[in-house]
């Protein structure tokens, strides 16, 4: 092997190496820089709710997730997100944001709360006895899970006395729909309906 081809293969070993060192320290850089951003981006989204401006708050909250979504704050940001929609009735917003949650991040230490806060944001969409049943519907499954996967948690208690006051009102539905089909002189349906309630 001629002296050449030794130098010439130091060399580019040698090259190699310092590149690979590089592209460490780079990934690094870059890593601590997309946290940092990220720290950023929740803090003016926390900022932002306190002023009261949710829809801005919202889309720091997002950005933040995006920014650095391996990091543990990540799904965190989610979940203000969906807060931030709630607290001003953005109900649609809201329940979106938390199905992805549950969708991105299945078994994560929050889901508890974000069964809780989608079953109130179906909750809150209940008008009375006479509307579509879609949203008490949800808000019955959202909290009846809560009772069963998480009866020790602070969100069981409140989910049972949720869950009464939507009987209340699915029991109001069927009453409702009893006395229509008594004015319709149908007596077996109507029957059926009071037997239920």
């Amino acid at each position: 092997v001629s002296k050449f081809k030794i130098f010439f293969i130091t060399t580019l070993l040698l090259f190699v190496w310092s590149c690979a060192d590089k592209t460490k320290k780079i990934s690094k850089i870059v890593e601590v820089d997309m946290e940092l951003q990220m720290s950023n981006s929740y803090k003016e989204g926390y900022f932002e709710l306190q002023r009261g401006d949710v829809l801005l708050a919202a889309k720091k909250f997002n950005q933040a997730e995006l920014l650095f979504p391996q990091s543990p704050w990540a799904p965190k940001s989610v979940i203000m997100a969906a807060y931030a929609y709630y607290t001003q009735s953005y109900y649609g917003d809201a329940i979106f944001e938390l199905e992805r949650y549950l969708a991105t991040y299945p078994n994560h230490e929050d889901e508890a709360y974000v069964r809780f806060l989608l079953g109130m944001s179906f909750y809150e969409q209940i008008v009375d006895e006479k509307k579509d049943l879609k949203s008490i519907i949800y808000s019955k499954k959202q909290f009846e899970y809560i009772i069963k996967e998480f009866p020790s948690s602070e969100f069981a208690i409140d989910a049972k006395f949720k869950i009464d006051l939507i009987n209340e009102v699915l029991a109001a539905k069927e009453m409702y729909i009893a006395r229509y089909y008594l004015k319709k002189t149908k007596w077996i349906p109507a029957l059926n309906r009071f037997k239920t309630v």
